[in-house]
């Protein structure tokens, strides 16, 4: 079935002041949804073969934790953030630019799809500082490089970005080294960047959850801000949220949906009621 595009009448949007963008989708796969047999990929392909534009980013944070308990390593998390010391950033890095993203480049591209595995490093797409030595080599992104997830979309694939960025050239001791960027924040920040019709966080809970643990299905920024600020955000879902918000000023819509239900990306896309939407400010 022919796509039909989601801009419509651009001079409108300019008329009206709304987000005009040339990107349909930032999309950002879960690592606790990996290998749980989603249909996340077929998903991405038909849109893709629809003629959608789409940027996205993995995680593999439970994969990470596997081959650091090989190596006799215990990971360890602050507000959601893996506590990232030198060995355990030789095995985020080896773990995410090699096994997890050759491995889901290979399968977009078996099953039919067009897709480049690319890190945060290459072309500094994310560059970043250590804002918290407490959490080891972590990055907080400082500026994203968007051209060569432009080229790579212009050229018909779809770009598949590993959430490790490289440390801006200040003359420090920590210039051009990795950095293990959260990758929320790293699809939150290439959205901000890309101005993408919407941002969507495939994950493995129906979406954000009030204190009865009934999903919330829509919110705005305001009461966004507040669940962070108030504590009923905890854990992995701090990050995420906190990308959403960072996201939204340049973005329509962020959704955080259920990656292990079946077509969730699509239903999504087609905006059915899944998940919680939140609304940006324009």
């Amino acid at each position: 079935m022919a796509r039909i595009p989601l801009k419509i009448f651009p001079l409108l949007d300019l008329l009206y002041g709304e987000i005009v963008s040339d990107i349909d989708l930032v999309v950002k796969i879960g690592g606790s949804t990996l290998g749980s047999h989603d249909t996340t990929i077929r998903d991405l392909i038909e849109l893709q073969k629809q003629g959608y534009k789409i940027v996205v980013v993995h995680g593999g944070g439970n994969v990470i934790s596997d081959w650091m308990s090989k190596q006799n390593l215990s990971p360890l998390f602050i507000d959601g953030l893996r506590v990232t010391d030198r060995p355990s950033l030789d095995i985020v890095v080896a773990v995410l630019t090699g096994l997890i993203n050759k491995e889901m480049v290979s399968l977009v591209n078996r099953l039919g799809g067009k897709s480049v595995g690319i890190s945060g490093v290459d072309g500094q797409i994310l560059e970043g500082f250590i804002p918290n030595p407490d959490l080891g080599y972590v990055g907080q992104v400082t500026n994203v490089n968007d051209e060569p997830l432009r080229v790579i979309l212009e050229s018909g694939y779809m770009p598949m970005v590993s959430p490790v960025g490289v440390h801006v050239n200040d003359g420090s001791e920590n210039s051009g080294i990795p950095l293990n960027i959260n990758g929320d924040t790293s699809a939150g920040e290439i959205a901000k960047k890309l101005c993408p019709e919407r941002l969507v966080f495939l994950t493995d809970v129906p979406g954000i959850m009030d204190n009865n643990g009934r999903v919330i299905p829509r919110m705005n920024l305001s009461i966004a801000s507040n669940l962070i600020n108030s504590g009923v955000i905890k854990g992995g879902m701090i990050p995420k949220l906190g990308a959403c918000i960072t996201a939204l000023n340049n973005v329509k819509y962020a959704d955080i949906i259920d990656g292990r239900t079946p077509n969730s990306l699509m239903s999504c896309v087609n905006d059915e009621r899944i998940g919680t939407r939140i609304l940006g400010s324009k």
